[in-house]
């Protein structure tokens, strides 16, 4: 099967560099980005103002090989790609949950960002903590993982 996806936008970040790139957005608060709608879709923008947070829908457009069993950027124990948040994955999909700072037209900007400049935007949705969160949710092995540095040589 196969699925192709046309971007409707692209995410700016100071971001150049993998390296660079905060591991989780959750981790810098402080993070700015700019997330730019293309024109034709910007309509589809109204009433986002409305809500705090963000959930950005993303192409890993710089991910290299895919690995189903890899060590992640938290861990040193190898673990399967769909149980972590990997940018080397099978479809490319990444997803970050971001917090609204503001809106100019179809400029939307946010915090929390953890994405490389010029990666391609799939989709927004708004981020409903009655529908998205679950406090009583199981961390698996991110459980007690604290903040770190990526280690050298990984992606």
């Amino acid at each position: 099967m196969e699925f192709n996806c046309t971007p409707i936008g692209v995410i700016h970040t100071s971001y150049n560099t993998k390296e660079s790139a905060p591991i989780q957005g959750a981790f810098h608060s402080d993070a700015i980005g700019t997330v730019e709608v293309a024109a034709e879709f910007a309509e589809g923008l109204l009433d986002i103002e409305l809500f705090s947070h963000l959930i950005l829908l993303y192409h890993f457009d710089r991910a290299t090989d895919v690995e189903l069993v890899r060590r992640p950027f938290l861990d040193d124990t190898p673990h399967g790609i769909f149980a972590t948040r990997h940018p080397c994955r099978p479809s490319g999909i990444g997803l970050s949950i971001v917090k609204l700072v503001g809106r100019e037209g179809n400029l939307l900007q946010v915090s929390g960002i953890d994405v490389l400049d010029g990666t391609p935007l799939l989709d927004i949705k708004p981020y409903v903590a009655r529908f998205d969160c679950f406090p009583e949710a199981s961390e698996g092995w991110f459980a007690g993982k604290k903040q770190r540095e990526k280690p050298s040589g990984r992606e």
